[in-house]
C-alpha cells in the first residue's frame, strides 16, 4: 500500500509539473524567450522520463529524473533573480532570456493583468525596427508574474524530488529481495532426486 500511494503520489506531481511546464512554454514562446523555452523542453522530456521510470519500475530513470530537478531548481531560482533584478543583474542591460538575439522581454510585460499599453510616437529611444510603448495600470508587474512562476516550479520541484528518491528507493529494495530469492540459480542448486534402491534380477526358467 505504501509503494501504491507514493508512485501515484508522484505521477500525480508529474503530471503537475507537466502541465505547469507546458503552460509556461506557452507564454514562453509568445515571448521570444529562448532560454526559457530550451530550459522547458529538457524539463518536459525529463518529466515525462519519471513518469516512464514510475509506472514501469524503472529506478535508474527516476535517478535521473531526481538529478534533472536539482539542476531545474536552480534554473528557477536564477529566473527569480533575475527578474527581480538582485545583485548586479539588469533586465534593462542583460538580455539572457532571448541569448542577445533580441529586445523582447516577458509576454506578461504588455498583457499583465490590467495593463494598459500606450505607444510612443517620435521616440528617440526607439531602435531600428522596434517601437516604444508605456505600460501602465498593471494590478501585478511582469516580473513578479515571472518570479511566482519560477516559485510553483521550485515548489512542485521540491515535492517531486522527495517522492522520485523515496520511490526509487522502494524499486531498489524490491531489486535486491529478488535477486536474493533468485540466488539459488547462479549457484546450480538442484533439489534432491529421490533415487530407487531396487536392484533387478536375472530370471531363469528349466526347459
Amino acid at each position: 500500500m505504501a509503494k501504491c500511494s507514493g508512485r501515484c503520489t508522484l505521477v500525480a506531481f508529474c503530471c503537475l509539473q507537466l502541465v505547469a511546464a507546458l503552460q509556461r512554454q506557452i507564454f514562453d514562446f509568445l515571448g521570444y524567450q529562448w532560454a526559457p523555452i530550451l530550459a522547458n523542453f529538457l524539463h518536459i522530456m525529463a518529466v515525462i522520463l519519471g513518469i516512464f521510470g514510475t509506472v514501469q519500475y524503472r529506478s535508474r530513470y527516476l535517478i535521473l529524473y531526481a538529478a534533472w530537478l536539482v539542476l531545474w531548481v536552480g534554473w528557477n531560482a536564477f529566473v527569480i533573480c533575475f527578474y527581480l533584478e538582485v545583485g548586479q543583474l539588469s533586465q534593462d542591460r542583460d538580455f539572457i532570456m532571448t541569448f542577445n538575439t533580441s529586445l523582447h522581454r516577458s509576454w506578461w510585460m504588455e498583457n499583465g493583468p490590467g495593463c494598459l499599453v500606450t505607444p510612443v510616437l517620435n521616440s528617440r529611444l526607439a531602435l531600428e525596427d522596434h517601437h516604444v510603448i508605456s505600460v501602465t495600470g498593471c494590478l501585478l508587474d511582469y516580473p513578479y508574474i515571472e518570479a511566482l512562476s519560477s516559485a510553483l516550479q521550485i515548489f512542485l520541484a521540491l515535492f517531486g524530488f522527495v517522492f522520485a528518491c523515496y520511490v526509487s528507493k522502494v524499486f531498489l529494495e524490491e531489486e535486491d529481495s529478488f535477486d536474493f530469492i533468485g540466488g539459488f540459480d547462479s549457484y546450480g542448486y538442484q533439489a534432491p532426486q529421490k533415487t530407487s534402491h531396487l536392484q533387478l534380477q536375472p530370471l531363469y526358467t528349466s526347459g
